[in-house]
């Protein structure tokens, strides 16, 4: 079964026997999912939650992106992106 508690939809399906369960077409496109991603269960007291694991190396690209403008005051950023 699940539950999206964020809207007013109640999605259940039934469990097969090797423990897998169908993830709806809007829950898997409103999550992003493609073959092979992992999901997150995370539970908590009002139940479970679901969530897309995101690998931190995704973002790894991004490393010391902003470096070069750490020496710049927020005026002279403001100042370089007019083009003044």
């Amino acid at each position: 079964m699940l539950f999206k508690d964020y809207g007013s939809s109640m999605y259940i399906n039934r469990m097969t026997e090797k423990s897998q369960v169908m993830i709806p077409n809007s829950l898997w496109n409103r999550l992003g999912l493609q073959p092979g991603d992992q999901i997150e269960f995370k539970e908590s007291k009002n139940g479970i939650r679901m969530k897309k694991k995101v690998s931190p190396a995704n973002f790894s690209k991004y490393r010391g992106f902003l470096k070069p403008l750490k020496e710049k005051t927020s005026q002279e950023l403001i100042q370089d992106m007019r083009g003044s």
